[in-house]
């Protein structure tokens, strides 16, 4: 059963790590991400409040965000959030934004400054809205800000700018901690902030976290106000929640459109006999163990609609990312034991025995 829940996982989208990671920005921050070319980003950010007895009705806050990259360091996306304060009427109002970012300078995650900036149209208040992103990364701490600017904000006539910052704290390479705080430039205004602990989910390019927060969707506007309260008391509201980001490489949709591609050949033989058949299915090698003499081959034969590879866990040189429909060939010239696994997919395990 493990083994068809991870490999249902890594069928769902399985990718390059290059994907947007919350190991890397707070919640509430947009941080200066954009997806690479031919990638299609989806983040489901869900909020919830459940109010006291005797009702103990649950409001939920979702926000969807889809984005794509252009290339050059632009992306293109939307966001959908429902249960809006942006608009007229407050939580009755679903919220749309339209955005494009451009990372001017740096790569996200990687040690120094990167800066992004972003320009977007919100729908629900007929605004125009803007912000600049700064995110400082040395080993395992990130440092974020953004100074944002809006038009039309919340439909109210003042109080057009707002800033917010934040920190990541990455405890392992699959644990972090973040923080953030922000809010419009007016004395009136609450503070919005939020909490998470992250997860990046072993063998996948997808994260995970749990978060508490005051704030309601996850938009330029919805990020630097804080959700009052529901009894009128003025104080700020907690939502609890979660955020997982699912992205999704258009290449491996390619086989719907174009059948299978060629076959191609990896690796050599050097003259060997091939004395054994691996095949990649299900994302799991079909035979896990074979033995064969030295001075002969095996040959690994990819049946997957995704990219695997045969790694050796000692100093044997292993292969290159192999395609669909792709194989690779390796000659064992000494006897002994080598175990081996896919790089994309640790999971993926197997042994080729020499004698």
């Amino acid at each position: 059963m493990k083994r068809v829940s991870l490999a249902l996982l890594a069928l769902a989208a399985t990718a390059p790590l290059q994907a947007q990671s919350l190991l890397y920005r707070p919640p509430n921050l947009g941080g200066t991400w954009v997806p690479d070319p031919g990638v299609v980003q989806f983040n489901f950010v869900h909020r919830f409040h459940v109010s006291e007895g005797p009702v103990d009705e649950v409001q939920n806050f979702p926000t969807f965000t889809f984005a794509t990259g252009l290339g050059r360091g632009l992306a293109l996306g939307w966001r959908f959030g429902t249960n809006s304060i942006v608009g007229p009427g407050r939580l009755d109002n679903n919220e749309s934004e339209w955005f494009v970012r451009w990372r001017a300078h740096g790569v996200e995650g990687r040690d120094g400054f990167s800066v992004a900036v972003t320009a977007a149209y919100n729908e629900l208040a007929q605004s125009g809205d803007g912000e600049i992103g700064v995110d400082y990364t040395v080993q395992r701490l990130t440092l974020s800000g953004a100074v944002r600017g809006m038009s039309h904000p919340f439909r109210e006539p003042d109080a057009k700018a707002a800033l917010a910052g934040g920190a990541v704290v990455r405890l392992t390479n699959y644990i972090a901690m973040s923080a953030d705080i922000g809010s419009r430039v007016s004395p009136t205004t609450r503070a919005v902030w939020s909490a998470a602990i992250n997860f990046l989910i072993p063998g996948s390019p997808h994260t995970f976290s749990l978060q508490a927060s005051n704030a309601a969707t996850s938009t330029i506007q919805g990020n630097s106000q804080a959700l009052p309260s529901f009894d009128g008391s003025g104080s700020n509201q907690i939502l609890y929640g979660f955020e997982f980001t699912i992205p999704l490489h258009l290449k491996r949709f390619a086989p719907w459109f174009h059948g299978s591609p060629k076959p191609v050949a990896l690796g050599t033989a050097a003259g060997a006999t091939v004395a054994a058949e691996v095949g990649m299915s299900a994302v799991k090698f079909t035979t896990e163990s074979v033995t064969i003499s030295a001075g002969q081959a095996v040959r690994w034969t990819n049946r997957d609609p995704v990219e695997h590879s045969v790694t050796f866990d000692g100093a044997e040189p292993g292969s290159p990312i192999i395609p669909r429909n792709g194989s690779y060939v390796h000659r064992f010239e000494q006897p002994g034991t080598y175990t081996y696994h896919c790089t994309p997919h640790p999971f993926m395990k197997g042994v080729v025995v020499v004698k």
